[in-house]
This record gives C-alpha cells, sequence and structure tokens, in this order.
C-alpha cells in the first residue's frame, strides 16, 4: 500500500510518499518524495531520504516508567494527576508548566495548550519554538497586528532579488534552497545577496556575500530604508495609505547610521558592496526577504526582523508576488504551535492576552473553568523558576533542553531540584530524560497523526503509517488521561485526533469575522475520512477561500484596530557581550547539512553522519597559527559558563576572532560537545528568545595528546579519556579519541579482550609517524581495529568499515592490509561528499582527473548531486573552472 505524509524535520515541510509492507509490522519498503506536494515536487535532502533508517528499535521507549521501573499507563497517570492536584492546592496553577516542542503536531500542542491555560489556569505553556521563532512572531505583530507570514515559497523563485539575512539554507532548509537555486538558473538576471559572518554553502549562488560584523544586521536594512528615499523609490501612496509611524521609522535610521561611510564601519564591509547592494535594491520592485536564525536568535532579533519589515511596507514590497519579508521557520511544526497558542505569551488561534476580549473569547469556547489571565514564563524564565522553586512540576514533549537551551547547566540544576519532571519521548536515553521522574513513551514519525504546518503557512497531514510499537501513545492521548483523572473528562474525551482538528478549526472561526489572521474555519464539520485525506493547504481557508490562501496582504489590510501595517523605529544594536582580553573571540553556532537537533533521531543513522561524523570548532588560519592549532587537533573552547573540547577545523570561512561550531552533539554522543553550555541566557527583552548566536570565548591548543580510533561491532567501556565521539557504523560503531594516556592502546585493548575472548592480536608499528595499528580476530573474523598515532590528522575509515565485520574468514593478505591501512580489492571512496549516494571525495577527484568538468557530467556519471542537491557547493570546490548546469 502506498500513502502520503510529510518530513518530521524542517520548516519546508517536504511531502514523502511510502510504501508500506503487507504486514505493516515489517515497515515499510520504500520512501521517496511526493511530487504532488507543492513543498519539494518530489525532492527531498539526504534526512528525508533516510527517514526510514532512523526508525530503529534500539533504545525505544515501549513502557511509562516512574523513578526507572515499568508501570502500567494507568499508574502513571495517576501520580501525575495527583501530584499536580497536590501542588496546584498548595501552590497555585503557576507552580506546573509544560516545555513543548515545534517537533510535535497542532493536535497535541492544542490539548496541552487547552488544559493548561484553559483548565489548570496557567499560561506556563512555553515550546523550543521560543529558541527559533519567538523573534519573528513579535515582529511580525508588532508591524502587522498578527503573526502572519505573508509569502509563499513561490515568492522565492519569482523575485528578481533574494536577500537571504542569517540563513543558511543550502544546509538548513535543502530543498527550498535548491529550488532558488534552480530559478536562479534559468533566470541568470536574478541576483542573490547573502549577509551572513560566515562564507556558507548557501553563498554558492550569491552574487554579493556580505559578510558583516556578528549581529549588525538591522543597520544593513536602516540603511537601505534611507537609500530608497534618497533614490526615491519609497511607494508614498501605500505609505499614506496602508501603514502609519514612517516618519518616526525614517527618523530613527538618520539619526545613527546616516551615510554608507558609518554603515560599513558598523558592520565591518565595504562601502564598494553597500553600494552594490543598494543598487540591486533600488532596481529591483520584486525583492523577498529570507531571514532565519543568524536574525531570531539575538538580543535585538525583533528589531532586526521590523528593519527588514521596514524596507518593505516603504517600497510596497509586500503582499505581491515575488515580494514580501519572509521569516524561514526553523522547526516542522513551529508555525502549528503558533496557531494553537504554544508559547506563553499567547492563546489559541492567534490570540493573545493583551488583545481585548480574547480571553473571554476562548473560555467561553473551551467552556473553561479556571482560564490563565496574564502571560506564562518564557522558556529560560521557566528555567530559572523551577531552579528557584516556583516550577514544582515541570513536563517537557519531544525536545532536549539540556542540550539545547543555553547556559545548560543551569537547566541541569533546575531539573535535579524540580519536584517532578515528567518527559514524554520516544527514546529511553537522552541528555534530559536522565533526570526525568516519569517517562512516557510517545510515538516517533511513522506511528503519530496529526497535521504540521510549514513556513508558507500551508497545513500538511503527518501520517500515523505503522502501529505503535510497545505501550507508545499520542501525546495529546497521554494529556487526556491525566486531564480526566483531575476530573476535567468533558473537556478532554477525544476519541481521535480528527475530534481535536475540528475543533481547533472551530475556535478559529469563532467570533472571528476576519479580526484574526488564523481561521481555518471551513475545516470545523470536516469528517474523519475527509480528514484522512485533508490535502496540503494554505491558511486561512474559510467559505470565502475554501482552497485557501497562496499570498496575504494583498488588498494592503492588516489585522491592526485601524487596519494599517506599522513602522517600528529601529536603533540597531550589536550583541550584550563584546570580546574581552579574557575572551578575545566570537563563537557563532548552528547546524550541519545531514544531523538534526540533537540527534536524537538522525543519530541512529550510519549514513547521516558519514559527512560530519564530529563535533567540531571552525577558526580562522591566522588564528589558528597565532594559538599553534593544527587542523584536526583537539582544543579547549572556554566561556565565563563551560569549556567543551572539541576538534578543530582551520577555515579562511569564518572571520578572524570569529569560530563556529555545530549544535547538535550531546553527552550520548561526545564527551564534552555541548555548545549551548557556553552560551549565555542573554534574551531579547520583547520575544524572550536567546542569544544563541553569540558568545564571547578563549581558545587554546590541548598539547601532548595522542589520536586514533576504534572500531568494532561494539565499543568497549570508555576508558578515562581526554576527548571521544561515538559513531555509529552500519555494521558496528567507531569510536574517535583523543588521550594523554602513555598505555591508552594497552588500556583499550583489554577491554575489547574482555568482551571478545579467545582472540589474537595482530599488530603494526610504524615508528617514523609515530603509529600504531592492531586488528582482533576472534574465530577468523574482525572484531575490533584499534588506530593510535601522534599526528591529528586520522586516516579515513571508509575502506576499512566496508572491509571489517565482514562475515566470510579473515584472509593473510586483509588482515596485512587492515595493518598496513591500504586497500585490498575494494575502492577507498575518501570522506563523503554526496550522502544520498555515498559519493566519497577520491571517487570525485578520480572523475575529475579523467576530464569531466561540470556539475552535470559528475551527476550523471557518479549521481552526486542528483537527488537534494546540498552537496553542490561542496562538489564545486573539487573543479577548478567549471560550467555549473543544475
Amino acid at each position: 500500500m502506498t500513502a502520503k505524509t510529510t518530513c518530521p524535520y524542517c520548516g519546508v515541510g517536504c511531502g514523502v510518499k511510502v510504501t508500506i509492507a503487507d504486514d505493516p509490522s515489517k515497515g515499510f519498503t520504500s520512501l521517496e518524495g511526493d511530487d504532488s506536494h507543492p513543498a519539494n515536487l518530489g525532492k527531498l535532502c539526504v534526512k528525508g531520504s533516510n527517514l526510514v533508517a532512523t526508525l530503529v528499535q534500539e533504545d525505544r521507549l515501549l513502557q511509562p516508567k516512574i523513578h526507572g521501573k515499568d508501570v502500567l499507563w494507568q499508574d502513571a497517570a495517576d501520580h501525575i494527576a495527583e501530584k499536580i492536584t497536590q501542588t496546584i492546592a498548595q501552590y497555585g496553577p503557576d507552580s506546573f508548566a509544560f516545555y513543548l516542542s515545534g517537533q510535535i503536531l497542532t493536535e497535541d500542542y492544542y490539548v496541552a495548550n487547552k488544559f493548561a491555560k484553559g483548565f489548570l489556569g496557567t499560561a506556563n505553556v512555553d515550546t523550543n519554538s521560543r529558541l527559533c521563532m519567538a523573534s519573528a512572531v513579535v515582529g511580525y505583530k508588532r508591524a502587522f497586528g498578527s503573526d502572519t507570514v505573508p509569502c509563499s515559497y513561490e515568492d522565492l523563485e519569482l523575485c528578481d532579488l533574494l536577500i537571504m539575512i542569517g540563513s543558511n539554507a543550502a544546509w538548513t532548509h535543502p530543498i527550498l534552497f535548491q529550488r532558488i537555486a534552480a530559478a536562479k538558473a534559468k533566470r541568470p538576471n536574478m541576483k542573490v545577496v547573502v549577509i551572513d559572518p560566515r562564507k556558507t554553502a548557501t553563498c554558492d549562488i550569491a552574487d554579493l556575500h556580505l559578510a558583516i560584523a556578528p549581529g549588525s544586521d538591522a543597520a544593513i536594512f536602516n540603511f537601505l530604508l534611507l537609500e530608497s528615499q534618497r533614490h526615491q523609490i519609497l511607494d508614498t501612496h501605500y505609505i499614506k495609505q496602508h501603514t502609519k509611524g514612517f516618519a518616526n521609522a525614517l527618523w530613527a535610521a538618520q539619526k545613527h547610521q546616516p551615510n554608507r561611510a558609518e554603515v560599513a564601519k558598523f558592520c565591518d564591509v565595504a562601502e564598494t558592496d553597500l553600494a552594490q547592494l543598494s543598487q540591486w535594491w533600488c532596481d529591483t520592485p520584486k525583492t523577498v526577504s529570507f531571514y532565519s536564525q543568524g536574525i531570531n536568535q539575538s538580543s535585538s532579533g525583533v528589531d532586526k526582523c521590523n528593519a527588514i519589515i521596514n524596507c518593505h511596507l516603504a517600497t510596497g514590497r509586500i503582499g505581491k508576488e515575488g515580494a514580501g519579508p519572509f521569516s524561514i521557520t526553523g522547526q516542522p511544526n513551529a508555525m502549528g504551535g503558533r496557531e494553537v497558542g504554544g508559547l506563553a505569551n499567547q492563546l489559541a488561534a492567534h490570540m493573545d492576552f493583551a488583545t481585548p476580549g480574547a480571553i473571554e473569547t476562548v473560555q467561553r469556547f473551551w467552556q473553561a473553568p479556571n482560564m490563565a489571565t496574564e502571560n506564562g514564563l518564557k522558556a529560560i524564565d521557566m528555567f530559572q523558576a523551577i531552579e528557584s522553586g516556583k516550577i514544582k512540576v515541570v513536563w517537557i514533549m519531544s525536545t532536549n533542553p539540556l542540550v539545547s537551551l543555553p547556559d545548560t547547566e543551569q537547566v541541569r540544576r533546575a531539573l535535579e531540584k524540580c519536584e517532578l519532571v515528567i518527559v514524554s519521548d520516544c527514546k529511553v536515553h537522552t541528555d534530559t530524560t536522565a533526570y526525568a521522574d516519569v517517562l512516557l513513551p510517545a510515538l516517533p514519525w511513522s506511528e503519530k497523526d496529526g497535521t504540521v504546518t510549514n513556513s508558507e503557512r500551508r497545513i500538511s497531514r503527518q501520517r500515523g503509517l505503522l502501529p505503535p510499537l510497545g505501550q507508545a501513545m499520542p501525546d495529546w492521548w497521554a494529556i487526556c488521561q491525566v486531564a480526566q483523572k483531575m476530573g476535567y473528562r468533558a473537556g478532554f474525551s477525544y476519541r481521535s485526533v480528527d475530534q481535536i482538528f475540528r475543533e481547533h478549526a472551530a475556535l478559529s472561526g469563532f467570533e472571528n469575522n476576519g479580526k484574526r489572521d488564523f481561521d481555518i474555519s471551513y475545516f470545523n464539520q470536516i469528517s474523519a475520512d475527509e480528514y484522512e485525506t485533508l490535502a496540503p493547504i494554505q491558511w486561512p481557508v474559510t467559505p470565502t477561500r475554501p482552497k485557501g490562501t497562496a499570498r496575504m496582504f494583498e488588498d494592503g489590510k492588516f489585522f491592526t484596530k485601524d487596519g494599517k501595517a506599522s513602522f517600528i523605529p529601529i536603533y540597531p544594536e550589536k550583541p550584550v557581550a563584546q570580546t574581552t582580553h579574557e575572551f578575545p573571540f566570537i563563537l557563532n553556532t548552528g547546524r550541519v547539512r545531514d544531523q538534526w537537533h540533537t540527534m536524537t533521531r538522525t543519530g541512529d543513522a550510519a549514513i547521516l553522519v558519514k559527512h560530519i561524523s564530529e563535533p567540531y570548532l571552525e577558526i580562522h588560519p591566522e588564528d589558528a597559527a597565532k594559538l599553534n592549532v593544527q587542523d584536526n587537533s583537539v582544543v579547549e573552547v572556554s566561556s565565563a559558563l563551560q569549556s567543551l573540547k572539541l576538534r578543530a577545523k582551520v577555515s579562511d570561512q569564518v572571520r578572524p576572532q570569529n569560530l563556529f561550531a555545530p549544535i547538535h552533539w550531546t553527552r550520548q554522543f561526545a564527551s564534552q560537545s555541548i555548545v549551548s553550555s557556553l552560551i549565555p541566557q542573554a534574551c531579547d527583552v520583547l520575544s524572550g528568545q536567546p542569544e544563541s548566536k553569540h558568545a564571547i570565548v578563549n581558545v587554546k591548543a590541548v598539547q601532548g595528546l595522542r589520536y586514533g580510533y576504534v572500531l568494532s561491532k561494539k565499543l568497549p567501556n570508555l576508558p578515562e579519556l581526554d576527548y571521544w565521539c561515538r559513531v555509529p557504523l552500519e555494521k558496528g560503531e567507531r569510536l574517535d579519541l583523543a588521550s594523554n594516556r602513555p598505555d591508552i592502546i594497552e588500556v583499550l585493548c583489554a577491554q575489547i579482550e574482555q568482551q571478545w575472548s579467545k582472540g589474537n592480536w595482530l599488530e603494526y608499528r610504524n615508528p617514523i609517524r609515530p603509529q600504531q595499528r592492531r586488528v582482533y580476530i576472534v574465530d577468523e573474523q574482525v572484531v575490533a581495529f584499534v588506530l593510535l598515532q601522534a599526528s591529528p590528522t586520522l586516516p579515513s575509515t571508509s575502506w576499512l568499515e566496508d572491509q571489517l565485520f565482514s562475515v566470510d574468514a579473515m584472509t593473510e593478505m586483509q588482515g596485512i592490509a587492515l595493518l598496513a591501512g591500504r586497500a585490498v580489492n575494494v575502492e577507498d571512496k575518501g570522506a563523503v561528499v554526496c550522502s544520498c549516494f555515498q559519493i566519497g571525495s577520491k571517487q570525485i577527484e578520480q572523475a575529475v582527473r579523467s576530464g569531466i568538468s561540470s556539475i552535470e557530467a559528475l551527476g550523471k556519471s557518479l549521481k552526486c548531486g542528483t537527488n537534494c542537491g546540498s552537496c553542490i557547493p561542496e562538489i564545486k570546490q573539487f573543479i577548478p573552472v567549471m560550467e555549473v548546469t543544475l
């Protein structure tokens, strides 16, 4: 049977088509992109293409647990309900909190929000979307009166100028990036500008890269606002008829950086680059500004968003094809969470506590007995309140705050002190579940059922296609069990997810009459069958717009009292923390191409760790030389909060005195790699979004280390190591390590012998490098390989992984080849570049040497770059002069 669903990763919201085995318990027999889904038109990135590889049973949470012991669902629900009841009776409703996730479904979000805000009486409901989208939400609301993304993905292809700010879409939203790249290839006159301190893969299609000083983005858009006036491209009619506050916004821009020279100095960019940007901006009415975490994750993120929006309002570049300020969401359902009030300062259906009459509207609809009446605590404040004892019970769903929140040591202290920590997850072991008093087995993708909303307001079904394993249940069901036991059966008697969706749709239209942007009241009578077959559609979806709405504000009317959009005066500010003698470096953080968030799912798929298998610290060559840091060596990076040890990646892709580190690795995968532990809890005062893109740190080389790895069917118990990283392989695991212990190889080998008795070691020593290699053979099969050397640059393991753990008996020649480090009858592919087809660097180099000289020809020969295309920027580096054909 073939079925359609939606990818559970980024905010693009790609459609997925799967074939289910005749016996559904056997899973999927095939998976591919859904060519009928408007978001991706059949394309999938490497993460989406390998969803099946993440559906592993190992470490699945299959039974509720209280203090580590398996219990029945009834017992778990009783325990939670009793504790919440007692706590609220003694300390009030604000002693309870939900911490949710942009990876749960809209229906789950809706029930949690209703339970807390309508029946318990607390608005302490926040989400990890606070970490990525909160500033964009506030920026839209300040300008439009509503949290309304005005654009569609088509606008990215229809615009003549695309300005990408703080977004490495080539890696974070690869399918959208490839749509943009394809559009630019068809229309070479289309201009792309990238504004980012780093030179990322997204710069591959850029006509101009502004490598600005970190955090200076707002000044660029104040500059464009002034340039719009100087060059007389202001849409004065639009400003007069549809906006207010323009004069104040223009005055603010003139006050701070009134000329190009001052802007160039503030942003640390060339005046000529600013002049080029100005020319394209002034000459190009069809402009989209596309922004993401580099804008949002800032102590002045809201102002940055409004600086961008101001420029579009001033030139009337909104509500039109190929034009608009487009905030791209990071998570698969950050938008759905916003729809139902998933943030602490929101009510359901895009209402909030500050809007007159909104609280009463929601209370009447829900028939809520204990309606919350004021904003709850945002994420950072919430965990501070947990540590101080104001919040006694916290229920965490589908997120890993001990890795993702800044200052993770504070989060750890909070969870240790909390009287009851409830965690709903599909995994037994995460950094956060280690602190859970109650563990509830949740449904992962492929088992859970509901809807998600992507970055262009498109609602799609994420279908439950496989039978749940063990006692795993939907999050909405778990909340309902607790609510019913607390006496709220009437409000939480849902029998199916379509019932929740109908109620959600009905609330969106309740007493709305066009006052609110979010309205899907067309679906308030949707049947179970219609819900099951619901096709992707963009809200609003109303009786007058039953086919949805592709573009907002086409009529120039906004959701403010007077229907006019607001200009906001912007005074650009640099990040809170500035470098000092003690901490002379700026640390930027972000994602890598093939991993997702804290690797709870993607970390299980061997294919997804081949591109980048370890956490790293990217450092400029000038800084590396001053610090005597070698490429691939272990360095210590320290902030005032914490110290980590990471691999150094020496690269000119970062600015001098700037660093970059990816966010994904956890204690489940590496020894000292939780990058958010370095980040202070500085937040935007309006949105509460942390400044996760900026920390001041110091770096020093770690001396006296030897480097190596262990490949084994099962890793040994780890001795004390200065650094380690666990890497899953298709037939085993690899442990990358660094240690100053002179006997470390003997210790590792002794532990391997304890796991695999009656084996023999083959050994090779190279005294010149120096290097040691050992192979452990049991019953003519290799079960472990150990390498240790002085140099931090280790030999590739790609061909070793193919040779090891074979079911065939080990020949003498193969044993010698393993020790010598040379492939025998096996191709050494080199480091993986194209994850989709597992094409390595040495394969590409060989193809180029043979005369292949274009991306298109490499694709025909090796297939690399022909699926999601996110490896194309890297492939180009292998061809000195090339003709690019997409």
